[in-house]
């Protein structure tokens, strides 16, 4: 049947204002901060990639765990006839659910949002190609945005895995579950990853690899400014650092400047002090009974509660009250 031609509701000038808008506010706040969805450009993606295959770098395999072993009572339970994944990227987990709707039911539809225009055309190929019979319909949107153009109708499940959900910060994530829920009808379901707290002798490491890979990503959004907004970063300047903060039980990604330096971009001339810290990214660890009561608080009912085998990830399926 082959891909449908992308659904694109966020252009390049769109990402363009938005990059523009986050390094003006994060760079003259205090302290200093940026999103963790500027790593992502190609070579972003790339050593995410690397990432995910460290040793040290739990989430992913343990979620794959938790796929593997409950894909098909997901199938079975939700009888969904549209599959709908949030920040897809290369879908590579998902399809231990097409998978599975291959075996149980009669899934039609499949529709991967994403960012990223190329990213996403690769990955609708391959899917189209590799489940003739499914239709296969990209959206380039935001999720935090362009929730309100998921297709409608049928029996829907909405996935949002590898834990993305902890790099919103709590009133992020309230506005993100209520808004998920809106663009939902009771009924439909949501099957969300999330890491689970756990000693930060283990989450640490997974932050901040002996082969340097994680801080040749954090310093990746850097490179990313530089090319995009015409700044004058010097990467190597900057040391990455990886914290745990026990009181909000979230690890943070920082980048500590090792000398003053000044920094020109936009109209803006950003001062960094020795050893001044710029936060790149929050990544929250949650207890089972914490998701569930964020998503009880948003209008979602749990449903099931899985984990791996070491019980380091957690996955929760929920259903749209």
């Amino acid at each position: 049947m082959g891909a449908e031609p992308l659904e694109i509701y966020l252009a390049e000038q769109d990402l363009d204002r938005s990059l523009r808008e986050d390094v003006r506010v994060g760079l003259t706040a205090q302290p200093k901060w940026l999103p963790p969805k500027w790593f992502y450009d190609a070579r972003g993606s790339e050593l995410f990639g690397e990432i995910t295959r460290l040793p040290e770098y739990y989430p992913t395999r343990a979620e794959r765990a938790v796929l593997t072993e409950h894909a098909d009572e997901i199938a079975e339970l939700t009888g969904a006839k549209t599959l709908i994944e949030l920040g897809s990227g290369s879908s590579e987990k998902t399809r231990l659910l097409l998978d599975a709707f291959t075996r149980h039911g009669d899934l039609g539809t499949f529709v991967p949002l994403d960012v990223s225009v190329s990213a996403l055309r690769e990955s609708t190929d391959q899917i189209a190609a590799e489940y003739p019979g499914l239709r296969v319909r990209g959206i380039v949107g935001d999720f935090t945005r362009q929730l309100d153009r998921l297709p409608t109708g049928g029996r829907r499940l909405v996935v949002f895995l590898g834990g993305t959900i902890g790099n919103l910060l709590p009133v992020e994530r309230a506005e993100f579950l209520t808004a998920m829920r809106a663009a939902l009808e009771a009924g439909d379901w949501l099957l969300i990853g999330t890491d689970l707290v756990k000693d930060p002798k283990v989450i640490v490491p997974a932050y901040d690899d002996t082969a340097g890979v994680t801080a040749d990503f954090n310093r990746n959004v850097l490179r990313v400014i530089n090319r995009e907004l015409g700044a004058d970063f010097d990467p190597e300047a900057f040391t990455h650092v990886a914290v745990w903060d026990p009181e909000h039980e979230w690890i943070e990604m920082r980048l500590r400047a090792e000398h003053p330096t000044r920094v020109h971009v936009l109209d803006l001339d950003v001062e960094f002090a020795a050893g001044e810290e710029l936060r790149t990214e929050v990544s929250a660890k949650f207890h089972p009974e914490g998701i569930a009561a964020e998503l009880t608080d948003a209008g979602f009912a749990s449903h099931a509660f899985w984990t791996d085998p070491d019980g380091l990830f957690g996955v929760t399926l929920a259903r749209a009250d």
